[in-house]
């Protein structure tokens, strides 16, 4: 039976998502597919669609239930429900009201197989359309390709790779097979067209496409139709029926082979002359936050700032325009609410729509007022990438679970392929940030320079990489600094091998540049009221031989740091190893919490800062979330994830000593947890700079600024007068 092209319903508007899926066939259900629709939701919840006889309709809240719910979601490839919503919740729909007093046990492969009054007979009305929420994760393996009238799974999707790119990484050129009724089948090139060959690219972490070229037998019975903008192989039409000859073989045609372009980082290394095909330019949208490569929050840089884009109406297209744009294949997820940590700055894009085919997420269209849009909106993206093999080369041996170990790196030494150990000297955060991203298991939480308690296989005690030295950046470790074959570590292996514990969240501290520009002061203060400060370094080497009887001049400020991410900031050093400090009276619980500093306008430091950390604590919470860090009484110290924790201008050590400063103008830096000793899921928003100008008298600080974007405006003082005079 000829299944017609064309037939599967795609939805087009903004705010209906359509799933397609099929109820598993047999006798007594008819064939339906199910849809997730309505306003303001995300990708896994909205209001139940149902489509039968050629018609999309809904499905009433009487005698609706949770049981019901986990039928639904899992029809649609979810692994169950978390909630349902009687009313209308997500809108009314339109059209029939394909079910009604719907009663399922939850063991049903399919909405039809549950008992109800039957297709079409219902006394409801679109008030009372139900509605679902589903559990974020996925059912693992569920791929399919639907027609609303022939029913054909399959199963997974892969790209064998042709002769001549059997030995590259990664594979960008093959036969396109599917798998079904547990074989691998090729597909017929008879129809394939480039659109095709774009799919299956970004499902493979490559954001285009070469020209399909034709090669010469197992093949799949039909064809496939996509437009081209589908985030997976699945979201494509099924095309028509093709007609196998008695070898096998199909009419015209041969199998579908494409050829992939991967993205700059991913290129293979043989393929000198294709790096300099492009072109090093200042990116206008860049990921943070994630744990993952291709993963993470989105920002896009307008007028010189960094800043975030609202989740209204955020779907995996534009999720995918950024994927692409950065290198990657087709999105996996199109993430809203913050799940990735909340950024900082301006929100600078809403209500974003793209067609797919855009070569930038700043040429879709967008609102530009974000009236109501709050950093808890802010949109992430988690990206295909391709697979480089990099978890094969390094292991983590000895853990109490998969996420912890010594780190044992797989090298060539005299012709064979050897497992050793890393050395661990100099070994720290980034470089376990590294490792725990190339195995896929998040950020780094610890990194150890002594594991003797994780007891590895004595054979691969040797160490075969030393002085490793990471910028948290790579996509490997072999990407970082290191001493090559020449490997020198004076500790040795065994129980001072590298080893790290990893973690699927990490906090994310920023400090609120507004609070410090605003509470900017001086103060003269005798230097013998100053002794518990002195104890503490807090302030200039030359005020260890100053005249007691003088005064230290202190720039003064308070400051205000959040913790954004997605897990609390705790102390690596626990209690017992904390010190007291008996003229603050209190415990210190990291060596160095944060660094003041004065700089010259060529980056020269010419007053010392150094703040030890007093105490980690909620000062306060946004609304709903209670503390749970308190210094007092030698409480458990930390920042809970939306909180943040205030140093106040009028307590010791929040100043930095400018006595000896002559006047001028200057930058004004602040750096959060500087030596990088808790692991964070963002390093570059740790650092404040602000401009400075000090007359002799008086200080003004203006033009501050987080991470990267701090640039010198030589008239931003007359500005920041002006504003003043106002």
């Amino acid at each position: 039976m000829l299944a017609p092209p064309g037939t599967c319903c795609l939805l087009s508007g903004l705010l209906c998502m359509l799933v397609l899926c099929s109820a598993q066939s047999n006798s007594a259900s008819p064939v339906i597919q199910l849809r997730l629709a309505g306003e303001k939701r995300k990708h896994y919840e909205g209001r139940v669609e149902v489509f039968y006889n050629g018609e999309w309709g809904t499905v009433c809240d009487d005698d609706f239930s949770i049981y019901a719910a986990h039928v639904v979601c899992r029809e649609l490839g979810f692994l169950d429900a978390q909630a349902w919503s009687p009313s209308a919740k997500y809108g009314r729909g339109e059209g029939r009201i394909w079910l009604d007093n719907v009663h399922c046990s939850g063991s049903e492969k399919s909405l039809a197989q549950c008992e109800s009054n039957g297709f079409g007979v219902s006394d409801c009305k679109h008030s009372e359309d139900v509605g679902v929420v589903c559990s974020t994760k996925r059912i693992p393996g569920f791929k399919f390709i639907r027609n609303e009238i022939h029913n054909d799974q399959v199963e997974d999707v892969r790209i064998r790779a042709t002769y001549s790119h059997r030995k590259r990484v990664p594979i960008t050129e093959g036969f396109v097979e599917v798998k079904d009724g547990g074989k691998w089948r090729q597909i017929c090139n008879e129809g394939w067209t480039e659109m095709n060959s774009r799919v299956i690219c970004g499902m493979y972490g490559f954001p285009g496409e070469k020209k399909t070229r034709r090669l010469t037998k197992n093949y799949w019975g039909f064809g496939v139709n996509c437009t081209g903008n589908e985030a997976d192989l699945s979201d494509c039409k099924l095309g028509r029926e093709i007609k196998l000859k008695g070898n096998g073989t199909c009419g015209r045609g041969m199998p579908a082979v494409i050829s992939c372009v991967p993205g700059r980082a991913f290129a293979p290394s043989v393929s000198i002359g294709f790096r300099k095909a492009y072109r090093v330019e200042q990116p206008l949208v860049r990921l943070r936050g994630g744990a993952m490569i291709g993963e993470g929050r989105v920002e896009v840089l307008r007028n010189g700032e960094w800043g975030t884009i609202c989740d209204d109406n955020w779907n995996i297209r534009a999720a995918t325009v950024v994927c692409r744009e950065l290198g990657f294949g087709s999105a996996k997820e199109a993430l809203s609410g913050a799940k990735m940590g909340q950024g900082i700055g301006p929100v600078h894009m809403n209500e974003v729509e793209c067609s797919g085919f855009e070569k930038s997420l700043t040429e879709c269209s967008f609102n530009q007022q974000s009236l109501g849009c709050s950093h808890e909106e802010d949109v992430a993206v988690k990206c295909n990438v391709p697979a480089m093999g990099f978890n094969k080369k390094l292991r983590l041996s000895g853990g109490r679970n998969p996420y912890e170990g010594r780190v044992e790196v797989l090298t060539e030494r005299n012709g064979l392929l050897t497992w050793g150990s890393v050395c661990s000297d100099s070994w720290g955060t980034m470089e376990a940030m590294v490792v725990c991203r190339q195995l896929g298991l998040g950020f780094a939480s610890h990194a150890f320079q002594e594991t003797w308690y994780w007891q590895g296989d004595a054979s691969t005690d040797a160490v075969v990489m030393s002085g490793v030295r990471c910028s948290g950046t790579e996509l490997t470790l072999d990407q970082c600094l290191h001493h090559g074959v020449f490997v020198d570590c004076p500790k040795g292996g065994g129980r001072f091998a590298a080893g790290v514990s990893c973690t699927q969240t990490a906090p994310d501290l920023v400090l609120n540049a507004p609070v410090v520009e605003q509470t900017t002061y001086l103060e003269d203060r005798p230097l013998y009221a100053l002794q518990c400060a002195m104890e503490e370094n807090c302030l200039s080497s030359a005020a260890s031989k100053a005249d007691p009887t003088s005064y230290r001049r202190l720039l003064r400020f308070s400051s205000q740091i959040h913790n954004n991410g997605l897990s609390d900031f705790r102390p690596r050093a626990a209690h017992h190893s904390w010190t007291w400090h008996e003229c603050h009276r209190h415990y210190h619980s990291m060596e160095v919490f944060t660094h003041y500093d004065l700089l010259s306008l060529n980056g020269t430091k010419v007053a010392e800062g150094h703040k030890a950390s007093f105490c980690l604590e909620d000062t306060q919470c946004d609304e709903g979330i209670q503390k749970r860090y308190e210094c007092a009484n030698f409480g458990s110290q930390g920042i809970t994830v939306g909180c943040w924790d205030t140093y106040r201008h009028d307590i010791d050590c929040q100043w930095i000593d400018i006595t000896d400063v002559k006047p001028g103008d200057y930058i004004f830096q602040v750096v959060i947890n500087p030596n990088y000793e808790v692991a964070e899921s963002d390093y570059t928003n740790n650092v404040m700079k602000c401009q400075t100008r000090y007359d002799g008298h008086r200080i003004w600080t203006y033009n501050c600024h987080i991470g990267e974007t701090f640039k010198i405006k030589p008239a931003a003082f007359h500005d920041y007068v002006k504003k003043l005079q106002f």
